[in-house]
């Protein structure tokens, strides 16, 4: 009887992509998926290092499946904790069979089960992925990153930014394509810096342009996640707008609004530039949406500039925001940096910029009741279909109900009146409907 794995991932869209091409070296290899820990001989965690808190998940979680596991399963680490903290993070959690870092992740039963080194010749980005399980994949174009962010330690693990050939991404989203998918979310950890790596700067417009060719094939949807905002200029906004399959959402790295603070980062940008980069994509798209995430309480903020990012979150009106407290990254710039934001003041300022950005989410959700939306169907919640428009990013934002008596199956994109906005999440009314 085959050997059955199960695979917990946790952290960002790109640990769901190597989730995906384990999942696939383990199936190469002759095992095949649980349902439950408790049903597999290799219990898997991809986990999580980007700050405090998602480390601290990430061993809670090992913890809870090492007890949960059945007697004889092998629990294994991999992910961006194994890679940074390797034989430390394996001695405090000695519940752990093995720690995998990225070299072994694509040979798992392999290190794990059979106990051999890992070979080196299985490229985890260029692994095929096994089938979609929805209408929507991530698709990562690169990995690592150039930048030197004073707060994160991505390029101490990840490494500089290694872009892979078009030729590879335009197989693989064929493949996702061809399985079913009609929206890919393209990921990287600096994704508008696409191409630069190989000499090609500003490769994420002619990028489009290639997976465009898709529509043919089913492709509807062509999202882009972490965009630089430096780069977020013509060709690649001219691009996006034109293309029939990029979606106009726009999921901006601002961090912050304050000028001298962003310099603190070693971040590009300004609340000014910010504006400009909002309000020209609005001039020529109206319906655009935008997101981003900001870092509360990073060493040295002072009020002034917690008051520059309150009045930038008002005045700037974004369609989504997250809100995160710095967290101290060893061997980062910002670990040694004075000014330290006491937790309880950073907490205090992420409650303003929630209060502030709420009231501007709802608004923007409240302004599309009575409107006409196209929805793309992501499946079914208690036999209610649910999906998205291009408003909101799979797993991120809200979604769009559709009520039990609408006719629209997973993958359709299915034109919807919205009759009522709760929350983040939309009702709507679907123009095809279950005949009674």
């Amino acid at each position: 009887m085959a050997q059955r794995f199960y695979v917990e991932t946790l952290g960002c869209p790109k640990n769901a992509v190597d989730t995906e091409k384990v999942t696939a070296s383990l199936l190469a290899d002759g095992l095949t998926p649980a349902a439950r820990p408790e049903d597999a001989d290799l219990v898997v965690v991809n986990t999580c290092a980007f700050v405090e808190a998602a480390r601290q998940e990430s061993i809670d979680v090992a913890l809870a499946l090492a007890d949960a596991r059945r007697p004889g399963a092998r629990l294994v680490l991999t992910g961006c904790m194994a890679e940074r903290y390797g034989d430390e993070l394996a001695a405090a959690l000695p519940e752990a069979d093995a720690v995998v870092g990225f070299a072994g992740e694509g040979a798992l039963a392999d290190v794990v089960l059979r106990g051999r080194k890992p070979s080196g010749v299985r490229d985890l980005l260029e692994l095929p992925r096994p089938a979609p399980r929805a209408p929507w994949a991530y698709l990562k174009v690169a990995e690592g990153c150039d930048r030197a962010c004073a707060f994160c330690a991505i390029p101490s693990f990840r490494g500089a930014q290694r872009s892979r050939a078009p030729e590879a991404i335009e197989a693989e989203a064929r493949g996702l394509v061809d399985g079913g998918v009609a929206e890919l979310v393209l990921v990287a950890q600096d994704l508008a810096w696409y191409g630069r790596d190989a000499g090609e700067p500003g490769a994420l417009a002619p990028l489009l342009r290639r997976l465009d060719r898709l529509a043919a094939n089913g492709l509807a949807r062509v999202r882009l996640l972490y965009l630089y905002p430096s780069e977020v200029r013509d060709p690649l906004v001219a691009t996006m707008l034109e293309l029939p399959t990029a979606v106009p959402y726009f999921d901006l790295s601002l961090q912050h609004a304050s000028a001298p603070l962003l310099r603190r980062m070693k971040r590009w940008g300004s609340a000014n530039r910010f504006h400009e980069i909002v309000d020209g994509i609005r001039a020529q798209e109206p319906e655009a949406a935008f997101r981003s995430s900001f870092i509360v309480g990073f060493p040295g903020e002072t009020e002034a500039d917690h008051d520059a990012l309150v009045r930038f979150l008002g005045d700037v009106a974004l369609d989504w925001a997250g809100f995160f407290p710095f967290s101290e990254e060893v061997g980062t710039a910002a670990a040694s940096m004075d000014g330290q934001v006491p937790a309880e003041l950073a907490a205090e300022r992420l409650c303003e910029c929630s209060e502030v950005q709420d009231p501007v989410t709802q608004a923007a959700r409240d302004r599309l009741v009575g409107q006409t939306v196209e929805v793309l169907v992501d499946g079914d919640d208690e036999g209610e279909p649910v999906g998205r428009t291009h408003r909101e990013a799979p797993e991120i934002d809200g979604v769009v109900r559709l009520g039990a008596d609408a006719f629209a199956r997973p993958g359709a994109i299915v034109a919807a009146t919205v009759t009522d906005a709760i929350g983040p999440d939309l009702v709507a009314r679907a123009n095809v409907r279950r005949s009674a």
